[in-house]
């Protein structure tokens, strides 16, 4: 647990030399004993310009900090930027310097920090350093930081109760095994019936399952096959159209319903857990799979399930849903193994090598398979521009219906990958990337699966907090605040597209600074295989 001093732990007091202007802010005390209590490490984040500007000495910082702890109780370490915006550090926030240092010096990694502070910058640092932030706004919080982040609370006694709450909802429940013959959890069938990046973010609650399973077999819709087929700890993958969650269904057919409940009950499933979105329903899924004759079923249901469910439950909203999925997991008795990270993961033998080389370039995929978060045409093609002009290694990818796009955006000196590879194959090719824009889209969350950065050219008309890259370095870039918000539009339902519209190929130069990735000019060109075409 990383958190800001000013305005978060204590009084915003501007340039503070001074110990005894010290005042801590109402519940932290008790906030930070709870943390203390729960066996969290805690460190302390903070841009100090005033050492630079010559208002206040480095020794007598030390006698402020030194006062925080007397009255808050100790910290494991303290990292302070002293630079102003002008120096060009790499600690100030939003610069995720001091992120990465606080979590070495506290023997750990930013995936498994929580950052907290009250001002964009804080939570733009975290992210980028590949932390959760958690905003606690404050009256010199701007209203547009508040819209961008991904996780606000209204203080740091609320932030840390949900946090503990969070950490206690994916530790698995003490149910009993359900008795099947042999002993083990037997034989479970996980549903994740949805896109490539629906079936991606469920990773990690796969993987949990299939810890404490003999055999798991997932049943996925055909948009989702390809990232099923990705997945660790799935034996079987059973493909099947679902029409209550496609987007744009056939008519329920009898026939072809009875067929699928035929497949169900030849697996023989001891039980099942039915992975959703938040905007879902897992009833007609489960009311299949007791036709199937599968004995005990877990979801997530806000609506009565009558004898659908077992195990009934809940999640608040906000929630990332990798999360999500892994506290349904854990309240069906399911969890990761002590030493795995609940990060999103590829077999990796299922991954080709990447077909362009050397590593090290930008790829640029402006496509998507729901419009509304597509980035415009004019604004992809200049930043595939800005983004050459630069001095980066750029490779532009999309489906086969996107190759017209991808060969304008590729244009201006770019390598053109546009229907040329599988998911697999897309895999490979941004495992070796310096990092990936993108919108909110599939491949976004195939980055986080292969730990490459993200710049998110993020559409608002879903949660930025339910479906950022989840605990890869990422950067945030459209308006947050657009017409569009929350509305889960497919396609854009304000002319123009102003919350992508407005992106300049600039802020993504720029956003690509801020993660540390800098113009690769060590070859001439981006080579590609055979199997990948010409080289530019």
């Amino acid at each position: 647990m990383l958190l800001d001093r000013d305005g978060t732990l204590v009084e915003d007091v501007p340039f503070n030399g001074d110990p005894e202007k010290v005042r801590p802010l109402p519940g932290v005390r008790a906030a930070l004993d709870r943390l203390r209590a729960a066996g969290l490490r805690l460190g302390v984040v903070t841009n100090q310009s005033g050492v630079a500007r010559g208002l206040f000495s480095g020794s007598q910082m030390a006698a402020v900090h030194a006062r925080v702890e007397q009255l808050l109780g100790p910290f494991g370490t303290w990292r302070v930027c002293p630079h102003e915006d002008a120096d060009g550090c790499g600690c100030r926030k939003p610069a995720p310097g001091l992120v990465w240092a606080a979590a070495a010096d506290l023997g750990t990694v930013p995936a498994r920090c929580v950052v907290v502070g009250d001002i964009g910058r804080d939570v733009v640092a975290a992210a980028a350093a590949g932390a959760a932030g958690v905003l606690v706004p404050t009256a010199v919080t701007r209203a547009e930081e508040v819209a961008a982040a991904a996780w606000t609370a209204v203080d740091l006694p609320a932030a840390v109760e949900e946090i503990l709450r969070r950490q206690a909802a994916v530790t698995p429940a003490a149910v009993a095994p359900w008795p099947v013959s042999g002993g083990g959890r037997g034989t479970v069938v996980v549903v994740r019936a949805d896109s490539v990046g629906d079936v991606l973010v469920t990773g990690p609650a796969v993987r949990a399952v299939a810890a404490g399973a003999d055999r798991v077999v997932l049943v996925c819709g055909p948009r989702g096959r390809a990232a099923a087929d990705l997945l660790p700890g799935v034996d079987e993958v059973i493909e099947h159209p679902l029409p209550w969650i496609d987007p744009v269904p056939a008519p329920v057919d009898p026939a072809d319903m009875r067929g699928l409940v035929g497949r169900l009950a030849a697996v023989g499933a001891d039980e099942a857990v039915i992975f959703t979105s938040f905007h879902q329903s897992p009833l007609p899924m489960a009311l299949l799979l007791r036709m199937a004759g599968v004995p005990r079923v877990a979801a997530i249901s806000d609506d009565y399930p009558g004898s659908l469910l077992d195990v009934r439950h809940r999640v608040p909203p906000g929630v990332p849903e990798p999360e999500r999925a892994l506290s349904l997991a854990a309240a069906a008795g399911y969890g990761l193994p002590a030493d795995e990270e609940p990060t999103l993961h590829l077999r990796p033998e299922a991954v080709p090598p990447s077909p362009v080389g050397p590593p090290g370039y930008v790829v640029l995929h402006p496509g998507s398979s729901v419009p509304s978060r597509a980035c415009p045409p004019e604004v992809a093609v200049g930043i595939g521009r800005a983004l050459v002009d630069a001095g980066h290694r750029v490779v532009v990818t999309g489906t086969p219906a996107e190759r017209e796009l991808t060969a304008a955006v590729a244009g201006a000196g770019g390598v053109d990958l546009g229907g040329r590879t599988g998911l697999a194959e897309l895999a490979g090719v941004i495992a070796d990337a310096a990092a990936v824009v993108v919108g909110n889209t599939g491949p976004a969350h195939l980055a986080a699966a292969v730990g490459t950065p993200v710049v998110s050219l993020f559409a608002p008309t879903v949660p930025f907090g339910q479906w950022a890259p989840y605990r890869v370095p990422t950067v945030r870039l459209g308006d947050p605040t657009a017409p569009c918000r929350d509305t889960r539009a497919a396609t854009c339902p304000v002319p123009g597209h102003p919350c992508l519209a407005g992106i300049q190929p600039a802020d993504v130069v720029a956003a690509l600074r801020l993660l540390g990735v800098t113009p690769d000019r060590a070859t001439a060109g981006v080579a590609v295989t055979a199997s990948g075409g010409s080289a530019r």
